[in-house]
């Protein structure tokens, strides 16, 4: 009895992710960002790159350092 006949490596491998943000499936390998070394499904991010892009603008245009800064009252 050969394990190679009963299941394909597809059944294996992960192919598809549903992003934590978006709640839609896409494709693991092209449209989620790598966060860590190796080649398993673990070494990519859970929220795709359109949902990430997204977060870092709208961070990156409230967190602005020069509106926050003030000068000191001593």
């Amino acid at each position: 009895m050969d394990l190679g006949d009963e299941f394909d490596l597809e059944h294996f491998v992960f192919t598809e992710r549903m992003c934590r943000v978006c709640r839609k499936t896409k494709e693991l390998t092209s449209d989620f960002y790598k966060t860590r070394k190796g080649d398993g499904p673990s070494s990519y991010s859970y929220e795709c790159k359109e949902c990430t892009k997204k977060r870092v603008t709208i961070s990156r245009m409230t967190n602005k350092v020069s509106d926050k800064w003030e000068y000191p009252d001593w």
